[in-house]
């Protein structure tokens, strides 16, 4: 039986210890933040970047054109017809520049129409939900053409999260409100823990290619930074101790109370982090940040 390894008197990490409670695969706690209007990127900048169109109008400028926003919905109908695995109940992402793809592959539809349907498109729940959950952007042919860009996943995920912040505004019944606002909280710091995670890069990295004026989110953004570096830095020294352990994986998880598949999952974590950072995906043609 081997005895327990001895983490560095200069690790300050608590929680690497024999018998702790395991820890979960993202330890991503929700933080507190203050309440404040959103006034970051909209989903008109996630829209304009992923169709790569013009903007289409605002859902108020839309709802004075009835005749418009109908055709626009027809097409995109068709366009689910055609395409459904990128315009059906479950789409993916779509690569930057489908428009003029679309264009070339179906020169009798209109362009006008085209740019309004995709701009509903890509405003969609579902659309928002794909890009969040960080999916390859694909072509007409369902080819994975381009990895997610950190930022367009992250803004996604913003949008989503306004989008409950509001509905828990207009709850019915005005005690519950702080409670699911509370919640809405608390699914985007869990989602966002895992975004940072699939995302590849390290923490402060992810920080770096994040552009973000909302000072609701903009806290918890932070505070998920702060989380995932904590993260790293357990899950490091937890791969050390198991090395410098010469124990068998599931013997070592056993000493430090974990279940055989934390541990596993928190080693492979930080053998990734030993290899080369990814480049982040190019995001030259993103929409600025909004004021």
């Amino acid at each position: 039986m081997h005895c327990p390894p001895t983490i560095a008197a200069n690790t300050t990490i608590g929680s690497i210890a024999p018998k702790t409670h395991a820890m979960p695969h993202s330890a991503f706690a929700p933080a507190p933040a203050p309440e404040g209007a959103a006034t970051s990127i909209p989903a008109a900048a996630i829209a304009a970047a992923d169709a790569q169109t013009s903007p289409a109008p605002s859902v108020r400028a839309q709802r004075g054109k009835p005749g418009r926003n109908t055709a626009a919905h027809a097409l995109l109908a068709e366009l689910a017809q055609r395409y459904p695995r990128l315009f059906g109940e479950h789409p993916l992402p779509l690569k930057r520049g489908i428009f003029q793809d679309l264009v070339n592959a179906h020169p009798e539809l209109e362009a006008e129409a085209l740019k309004q349907a995709l701009g509903l498109h890509t405003r969609s729940q579902r659309y928002l939900q794909a890009v969040a959950n960080n999916q390859a952007r694909r072509d007409l042919q369902l080819h994975a053409v381009e990895p997610m860009a950190a930022e367009h996943s992250f803004h996604a995920l913003a949008e989503l999260y306004r989008r409950k912040q509001r509905r828990a505004a207009q709850a019915a019944q005005e005690s519950q409100r702080p409670a699911l606002q509370e919640q809405a909280r608390e699914w985007f710091m869990q989602r966002l823990g895992k975004a940072i995670e699939r995302s590849g890069l390290a923490a402060q990295a992810y920080a770096q290619a994040i552009q973000i004026r909302d000072p609701d989110i903009q806290a918890m953004l932070q505070t998920a930074i702060e989380q995932a570096t904590l993260q790293a830095a357990r899950e490091q020294a937890m791969l050390e101790a198991f090395e410098a352990s010469g124990a068998e994986l599931a013997q070592f998880a056993e000493m430090y109370g974990q279940t055989l598949q934390a541990t596993e999952h928190m080693l492979m974590r930080a053998r990734l982090r030993r290899l080369p950072a990814p480049d982040a995906a190019p995001d030259v043609e993103a929409a600025p940040p909004a004021g």
